[in-house]
């Protein structure tokens, strides 16, 4: 659990990346994002928290794992920084039930 703004940027960083995947996240995020306020005390009030654990679930949790069809396109995102870097292979695929 975040401690301070700056540890709260960072998730909201990372947490960021990956919006596209999390439902309602703008929506989610919003009381989140409120703690980097310049003007805002750090306090991780029971809302706050609720939304920081499902922002954090949903990261955790795995989407619907398949096997690599190679006659699809892969998509490859990077991430670097002065501190580290991270890498992260996607493919989209449709299932017909």
């Amino acid at each position: 659990m975040p401690q301070n703004k700056k540890e709260i940027q960072s998730f909201l960083g990372f947490s960021g990346y990956y919006r596209q995947h999390i439902k309602d996240f703008a929506s989610i995020a919003r009381l989140i994002y409120k703690l980097c306020d310049k003007d805002t005390v750090f306090e991780m009030t029971v809302n706050r928290f609720k939304a920081f654990e499902s922002l954090r679930q949903a990261l955790t949790t795995a989407p619907l794992l398949l096997m690599p069809d190679f006659k699809l396109p892969f998509k490859l995102y990077i991430d670097a920084s002065g501190d580290g870097l991270g890498a992260a292979l996607h493919q989209v695929q449709i299932i017909n039930d």
